[in-house]
């Protein structure tokens, strides 16, 4: 039981089963997630999910990871999930504000500038998977900032 509850969140609910570009269906995913639940949780309340499910998803990924036999396979898409809410929760809820969120991230986080690459290439456990998409959603909030700084 256990172990399908790990296969469970770090594929996010099946989200990371697309067989086309599965970070991008799970980072959608959690938008849609967010999107339904934000507006019933206050602050303290999503920083609280956004903690717990950093910690599951080390957690989880791990087993997951442990499971398939690679590091970091692309089914696991937990850290999507987490890093996105991350940056939905410091954005507007507005979807424009959403969209250059997600579109930015995607970005960061196909592209993996440094140094998140060697982040990922590094760190071969359940945090090193959490821990690259965390700089891709710093990434991403500060592009947003620099650019609200500069209109």
């Amino acid at each position: 039981m256990v172990q399908r509850l790990s296969r469970l969140v770090a594929l996010a609910f099946g989200a990371g089963l697309s067989p086309v570009a599965p970070g991008t269906v799970g980072t959608l995913w959690a938008w849609v997630a967010w999107r339904i639940a934000s507006p019933f949780l206050g602050a303290a309340t999503i920083v609280a999910v956004i903690v717990l499910g950093f910690a599951l998803g080390v957690w989880a990924c791990q087993r997951t990871a442990d499971a398939l036999g690679v590091a970091d396979h692309g089914a696991i898409v937990w850290d999507e999930v987490i890093a996105f809410w991350i940056v939905l929760a410091l954005l507007p809820a507005t979807f424009g504000a959403q969209l250059a969120g997600f579109l930015l991230f995607r970005l960061f986080d196909i592209a993996k500038p440094p140094p998140i690459r060697q982040v990922d290439a590094r760190l071969h456990n359940g945090f090193g998977v959490m821990a690259d998409d965390l700089i891709a959603a710093f990434y991403t909030l500060l592009v947003i900032a620099a650019w609200e700084a500069w209109a």
